[in-house]
């Protein structure tokens, strides 16, 4: 009988006694895409780094049991000796790219296998083809955007045709097309080349569609192993049309959306819901902004007013723009064009104590904000009210915790913690939902619109369109540095398949959520 391509047995990881991952079996056959899942911070990253040899290589910790490639017991190999077999690509892509460009990067893993020049030549190709980057292959790897960057790094690992891909949130840095790009890439090499799979994600809605088995977390170092649809039955993590065909009774659940549309059909629903009437008092304008980078223009003309009581939400593309916008719009990235005002002054003539005090900026890589040793410190620095923001977001993280310690979706809720308590009167965030799962980012929306309430203006930058439907008022979409449109959310959402949530594009417009059908839902 052939082995499995992955078999963990009896794998245990503890720290000071506590355990991370208990007792877990899982195998992952040839061909096979396995999902793993559960709330953030139970420890997917860390079954993630045991099958790689990170964890607890570089971690500490205890580990007890097997970890089996092919049948043969790795358990003590370091990440080098299992390279070959095993690709990996974490939360944070840039943080291991070691050369200059995307075509070096790509050929750089290869060069270290000893390849021919010819071969590397050839998957280069390939690659940059099968993931639509080979208009990149000259561009400097820290000009790119954070999901262009998560391309690269996948296709720096797919050039080594590993047996075995461990992907770590690979889609939180992706547009909706581009993660639909990348999934149906790691569909081919999965029915195509046998190549196994083993993924976690917090957007479900995203890779439930392409998963043949799901790994679910439940906490205490517990795993359950089963089919999607069994599993997500009485899962606390489920997608929208999940929690929809709960709500409806329907059975079997729907796992995509043409399965949901069918089941919809005949559904009693309540009336239309109709969005109120909104303040019209700008908290922050924007006229005119053209930005650059050496020979490469990023924003072109572009017009933006913030209004205070209102969440926008920043969409388009990656490489669009919406990055550099927020930057633009905190003072802290020069302009060739354009007027920015808020509270009567341009950020970008004040100090950065000035620009704070006006606007507060998430950046895309949040961990930049956390400088000190420990949890407690972070908050302590933040001022009051940020232990409050952090444990309505991401509970039951300890005090003595060192911020490098985190989860990348609990370092996250940290960084958010420290730019929100201030409650400074225009916010801007750069993709907070990355490493968060569906309750965390509940209660980011919550935080958001209690801050519009309170009358604060708020931009949220995300590809997160579920996360999107929760909470914004209005929409601003960016193509090739323009804004192409702009309004409330359920007329600009509608306008395009790839910004529609998973709830419109089962029902149609103007519905956006589930909590707006299920009162009135009759199976």
């Amino acid at each position: 009988m052939t082995p499995a391509v992955l078999s963990l047995r009896g794998l245990t990881l503890a720290y000071d006694d506590r355990p991370v991952l208990d007792a877990v079996d899982l195998d992952v056959e040839e061909g096979e895409l396995a999902l793993v899942s559960g709330p953030t911070g139970v420890g997917k990253s860390t079954l993630l780094g045991v099958v790689t040899g990170l964890v607890p290589r570089f971690s500490g910790g205890v580990l007890t049991g097997s970890v089996l490639l092919d049948g043969v017991d790795v358990t003590q190999a370091p990440p080098r000796e299992r390279a070959h077999v095993v690709g990996y690509v974490g939360q944070d892509p840039a943080a291991a790219f070691v050369t200059d460009t995307v075509e070096e990067e790509l050929a750089y893993g290869m060069e270290q296998l000893g390849l021919p020049p010819a071969t590397m030549r050839r998957r280069v190709e390939e690659t940059l083809d099968l993931l639509g980057v080979a208009h990149l292959r000259d561009r400097d790897l820290t000009t790119l955007s954070g999901g262009e960057q998560q391309r690269v790094a996948i296709g720096s690992v797919l050039t080594m045709h590993p047996r075995l891909l461990v992907l770590d949130e690979p889609t939180s840095a992706l547009d909706p097309t581009a993660a639909e790009d990348v999934l149906a890439t790691l569909t081919r090499l999965v029915h195509d080349l046998g190549v196994s799979v083993l993924l976690a994600e917090h957007r479900l809605e995203r890779v439930v569609p392409f998963a043949d088995r799901m790994v679910l977390l439940t906490g205490a170092g517990q795993v359950e192993v089963g089919a999607p649809a069994d599993l997500l039955r009485t899962s606390p993590v489920v997608p929208p049309i999940v929690e929809l065909g709960r709500a409806a009774g329907w059975s079997p659940l729907p796992l995509t959306v043409r399965e949901a549309r069918r089941a919809a059909r005949g559904l009693d629903l309540p009336e239309p819901p109709t969005d109120p009437a909104l303040r019209d008092d700008p908290a922050l304008r924007a006229s005119g902004i053209g930005v650059a980078h050496g020979s490469t223009v990023a924003l072109r003309e572009v017009d933006a007013t913030l209004h205070a009581g209102r969440v926008t939400a920043l969409m388009g593309r990656n490489g669009a723009g919406k990055s550099t916008l927020l930057w633009t719009l905190q003072g802290g990235r020069r302009r060739r064009t354009g007027r920015v005002e808020v509270a009567g002054a341009d950020p970008a003539a004040l100090d950065a104590a000035g620009r704070r005090e006006r606007v507060a900026l998430l950046p895309q890589t949040a961990a930049d904000l956390l400088y000190l040793e420990t949890v407690a410190e972070e908050c302590t620095a933040g001022g009051p009210g940020t232990r409050a923001l952090l444990d309505r977001l991401v509970s039951g993280i300890d005090d003595e915790t060192h911020p490098r310690d985190l989860s990348e979706g609990q370092r996250l809720a940290l960084a958010l913690a420290l730019v929100l308590a201030p409650a400074p009167p225009v916010v801007l965030l750069d993709e907070p939902t990355r490493g968060l799962d569906y309750a965390a980012k509940t209660a980011l929306a919550t935080i958001l619109r209690d801050l519009a309430v309170e009358g604060r203006a708020v931009l949220v930058a995300t590809h997160d369109v579920e996360f999107v439907a929760a909470v914004a008022d209005e929409v601003l979409v960016l193509a090739d540095g323009e804004v192409v449109s702009a309004g409330p959310t359920r007329r600009v959402v509608a306008e395009s398949p790839a910004f529609a949530p998973q709830v419109m594009k089962v029902l149609g417009p103007p519905w956006l959520r589930v909590d707006e059908v299920v009162t009135g839902v009759v199976a």
